[in-house]
């Protein structure tokens, strides 16, 4: 009979069991699971044979990493092979950190879990860096506006405030009868200034009104450099070359004493500007300061046109060699203009002998016979005629473009010269005041000496030598302010001086360089006329019909002329 507190396996347990005692260790959790169950089922004793129970080891199974725990849904077993059983132990799960980037992607990490991404960014990631961490997405560039912005560059405030005058000076013409004829020019202005009435207006001058207006200006403002008009002409003040280039300079001079920061804002400039009457206004002016008395001709004669004295020796070595500077360049630019001049002068005679060998050629082509030479000769005429045009223009664009700056700097070193001479008067005349102050001082002393006795007499010098004291003082900040602007005005001259003589080379190049091109396409436009020779026809003009009129007086009308009573 079979004992029933059996607990060991023993030689009783039947053959076909054999899987059940293979050690459990050995097989992974869940394929040991399995075995174990159908084994179970399987070898169910039989009736006959006694039941013996068999203690089975303690198995210990891994759990998924699943936020319920134990309480959440096993996952079905993956199938495995008898290879895979006898494997390595299970790898312990690894805990998903929160950032990706700060840990690199092992080979067998699976994609990121959620929503699919639109934009691919893990496709990318793994393509691009697959053993690295995820590089962030590159940035593009920021392009510039396709809208412009037309903003006007910030300026100073001075310059903000300070007014804009466009002064023109045109339309010269003839008036007056024989005796009394001179060009009268009509001067627009365009200004920003509240100062004038209105914002354009124009108005009818003569020579002789822009002459008051420099003198005026230089008595006014001691020690400014007021840009001078265009000296006189006797001979030739009517003719057309002559009247453009004076129109040119006192627009020139107009532009810049309204451009000047103390010229501009003369009251005598308001009046040539925009006075309608002007001779009239300019009579009353000059009666009221008549009727001023001693006090505004005390002040004018303290501007410097008062005083002399001994002969001036400079104490100051910066005017001292300005001074030399000035004597030295003024000769330089009278030399320069007097090349110029020859250089204009040489340009008319080329241009006259063009005339003339344009004469001689068509002379020619009318006695030629040959049609094949007298249509080349004639073109070559007309081609000389053309030469002598752009020879005249050129000589006309020489003196506006390049000779009128440098005739208006020898002006401007004249009224430069002009500064330095009131000062002058102004040196002598603080010097005179301090005589003066002297002389005062020594009767006031010999006064004091007598005594009491003349009290009033006293009274009277004392008050006196104030007044004297009070116009040295005067006098003496009277020179100094003229010595500083003086330096600031000689360093504007300077500046401007380099802008106005660049600015005028690079205008005379330019015509010079134009005018060579035009001669060379004429040139070239004739040699290629002349290749054409299969076509005879390319010199050919048909015959012009034309009346009798009186010769004229041109070069190439009088060359034609002469021909003419040589071949007779």
């Amino acid at each position: 009979m079979e004992d029933p507190w059996a607990d060991s396996a023993g030689t009783s347990q039947p053959a076909g069991d054999n899987s059940t005692t293979t050690p459990a260790t050995s097989n992974p959790p869940a394929s040991a699971a399995a075995t174990s169950s159908a084994a179970t089922s399987s070898s169910r004793p039989s009736r006959i044979t006694p039941r013996r129970l068999i203690a089975k080891p303690t198995q210990l199974q891994a759990v998924e990493d699943d936020p319920l725990g134990p309480l959440g849904a096993a996952a079905p077993p993956p199938a495995t092979t008898p290879a895979a059983e006898d494997a390595s132990p299970p790898v312990p799960p690894s805990k998903e950190l929160p950032l990706r980037t700060t840990m690199p992607a092992s080979a067998g990490q699976g994609k990121r879990a959620g929503p699919p991404d639109p934009h691919r960014i893990d496709d990318d990631d793994d393509a691009l860096f697959p053993t690295g961490p995820r590089q962030p997405p590159p940035v593009q560039g920021a392009l510039p506006s396709p809208v412009r912005t037309t903003a006007v560059p910030s300026v100073s405030v001075e310059q903000a405030a300070k007014p804009v005058f466009n002064i023109t000076v045109g339309d010269p013409h003839k008036v007056g009868d024989l005796t009394s004829s001179h060009i009268v020019y009509s001067v627009r202005t365009k200004t920003t200034s509240k100062a004038y009435k209105n914002p354009e207006f124009e108005v009818k001058r003569r020579y002789r009104d822009f002459l008051w207006l420099y003198t005026t200006l230089h008595a006014n403002n001691p020690g400014v450099v007021v840009p001078p008009p265009p000296e006189k002409q006797a001979v030739g003040r009517f003719e057309s070359n002559f009247v453009e280039a004076r129109r040119a300079a006192l627009e020139k001079m107009l532009s810049k004493i309204a451009g000047h920061p103390q010229l501009g804002l003369d009251g005598d400039l308001k009046l040539f500007l925009e006075s309608e009457s002007f001779n009239i206004d300019v009579k009353h002016k000059e009666r009221k300061e008549v009727n001023l008395g001693g006090e505004s001709k005390g002040v004018l004669g303290s501007l410097g046109f008062g005083g002399g004295g001994s002969k001036f020796v400079e104490q100051d070595d910066w005017f001292h060699e300005r001074r030399v500077y000035l004597d030295a360049l003024e000769n330089q630019l009278k030399a320069l203009l007097k090349a110029m001049d020859g250089m204009v002068q040489q340009r008319k005679a080329m241009a006259e002998a063009a005339g003339d060998f344009s004469a001689s050629l068509h002379a020619l082509s009318t006695v030629e016979l040959s049609p094949t030479l007298s249509g080349p000769l004639d073109a070559l005429s007309e081609l000389q005629l053309t030469i002598r045009d752009v020879y005249d223009r050129q000589a006309q664009q020489d003196v506006l473009t390049f000779g009128i700056i440098i005739e208006e700097y020898i002006r401007l070193i004249g009224s430069v010269k002009q500064s330095f001479l009131q000062r002058q008067k102004a040196f002598h005349s603080w010097h005179s005041a301090e005589g003066e102050m002297q002389k005062r001082k020594a009767a006031q002393d010999k006064l004091l000496r007598q005594g009491k006795s003349q009290q009033d007499r006293l009274n009277q010098v004392s008050a006196e030598v104030a007044d004297a004291e009070r116009k040295v003082h005067q006098a003496r900040l009277l020179f100094d302010d003229m010595g500083r602007l003086m330096r600031s005005e000689l360093d504007r001259f300077e500046r401007e001086k380099v802008e106005d003589f660049k600015s005028a080379v690079e205008t005379y190049l330019e015509s010079a360089v134009e005018a060579q091109k035009e001669l060379i396409e004429k040139w070239e436009t004739f040699l290629m006329q002349l290749d054409a020779e299969d076509d005879e026809t390319v010199f050919y003009r048909p015959p012009v019909v034309q009346a009798n009129k009186p010769a004229g007086n041109t070069a190439v009308d009088r060359a034609r002329a002469r021909i003419d009573e040589d071949s007779d």
